[in-house]
């Protein structure tokens, strides 16, 4: 993914190209049609022109006048609730859950809609004439009929749309609609089977004198370009190690990764210069993070929506609660997935390319932690934590069990170190448990 794609992305996650687009095909319609009237008007049978606006010049003019003037109106009122939307998203939520709702793409056509036929109203506007003009009047009738239309559908737009925000604004559909996002990112880069173990597929290590690739510009790595990082890995016929995963944050100057020989002879100056360059160019940095190759953006949305429900200023365990739920739903379904290094070869099947992907310790870690520390106080939130753990274990692979084991154990100590009610204490206490039971692949029926 170079530069193309990620510019197609900041398209989609922007409010103002469909309506752009939406009024610059309103001006062409509204100077096309009117023309259009000129020539076939006359050519249209009466059992047609029946349907078509039947008024004068005057009638027109009103009538133009009144669509231009409401839709400029409800065109405000969209956007106020617009901005108010993106407001509450943003305090109440996580800002980085803005993204999900810029690109909800039925806000963008409802905002197109109004806009495109607000200017096709004064486009039109401008080509009837009256008496008074001097030349002969006209009424482009079949021009005012689409205009009366698009103001019907623009009508029904305003009521769906309304009814689209409150349930967009609901909690409960963003934290959907970021699961829903994070589900397809996981389901088109990782495969589902495990990490291959057989020989020749084990990721090469840098050498001790590796050549360091500096990043240009900071910001978080948005997109790797896999096809010029193969090719100028090949070129210089060097093994080429991205240890920062999409999504990092980089610093330019600061190394992203390390290149190596194949042969483990040193690499001339000149092929040194110009590996580091491309590799430089491969790497795109934008300045927020994307889900395109980002595989941890979904939980780091579900955990800051965790976090901030948690805060003493919104005091929402439940919304908390919910997040947690699609947390593990994510987790459980990363745990399936091979998450080893992804490695790309050449035409003779020799790795040149290692790219490294985040490790189950880590995202659970991501997805665990802070809800942890924010919610230790609160038994809801640790008995969904201990559920978490619970879950992940019954899907975990042997060498994954590990880190779930280690979670479990700073659940226990932050649970201990609060003064709970004797029940919640039993019943975390025994949540705790049927993780164990989890990991030794025993689910008990009926268990908390």
């Amino acid at each position: 993914m170079g530069a193309r794609p990620l510019r197609r992305d900041a398209l989609r996650s922007q409010l103002w190209p469909l309506p752009t687009l939406g009024v610059l095909l309103a001006v062409a319609a509204g100077v096309g049609l009117p023309r259009l009237d000129m020539r076939i008007l006359r050519h249209i049978p009466p059992s047609l022109t029946a349907y078509l606006f039947g008024g004068g010049p005057a009638a027109a003019r009103t009538v133009l006048e009144a669509i231009a003037g409401s839709l400029i109106s409800v065109t405000a009122l969209t956007f106020s609730l617009t901005v108010v939307t993106l407001q509450l998203a943003s305090s109440q939520f996580s800002p980085r859950l803005l993204r999900t709702f810029n690109q909800d793409r039925y806000v963008q056509t409802t905002l197109a809609l109004f806009l495109a036929t607000f200017t096709y109203a004064l486009t039109v506007l401008r080509t009837v004439r009256t008496e008074a003009s001097g030349q002969p009047p006209f009424v482009p009738q079949l021009s005012v009929t689409l205009a009366f239309v698009l103001t019907l559908a623009s009508v029904l737009a305003l009521v769906i749309f309304l009814s689209h925000l409150a349930r967009k604004i609901r909690v409960e559909t963003m934290l959907r609609d970021v699961h829903i996002d994070a589900d397809a990112t996981l389901r088109r880069l990782l495969p589902e089977t495990g990490p291959a173990t057989t020989e020749g597929t084990t990721a090469p290590g840098p050498y001790a004198d590796a050549l360091p690739l500096l990043v240009e510009t900071s910001g978080f790595l948005a997109a790797v370009d896999e096809k010029a990082l193969l090719a100028a890995a090949v070129a210089a016929d060097a093994v080429v190690l991205i240890d920062r995963c999409p999504g990092s944050s980089l610093i330019a100057g600061t190394p992203a990764g390390v290149a190596w020989s194949r042969t483990g002879a040193p690499l001339a100056p000149d092929t040194r210069r110009l590996l580091v360059e491309q590799t430089a160019r491969a790497l795109s940095t934008a300045s927020e993070r994307i889900p395109e190759q980002d595989i941890s953006f979904g939980l780091r949305q579900l955990t800051d929506v965790a976090t901030k429900a948690l805060s003493p200023g919104i005091n929402d365990p439940t919304t908390a609660v919910h997040a947690l739920s699609h947390s593990s739903a994510l987790l459980c379904e990363l745990a399936q997935r091979d998450l080893s290094p992804r490695l790309l070869r050449d035409d003779r099947g020799q790795v040149r390319v290692v790219l490294r992907r985040p490790t189950l310790a880590e995202l659970l870690h991501l997805a665990v932690a802070q809800p942890l520390q924010y919610g230790a106080a609160d038994p809801a939130v640790l008995a969904r934590l201990s559920m978490l753990l619970r879950e992940l274990a019954w899907h975990s692979r042997p060498d994954q069990r590990p880190t779930i084991v280690d979670h479990l154990a700073r659940l226990r100590a932050t649970t201990a170190a609060q003064e709970f009610h004797p029940d919640d204490r039993t019943h975390l206490a025994d949540l705790a448990d049927s993780v164990d039971q989890a990991l030794n692949r025993r689910w008990t029926a009926g268990a908390p």
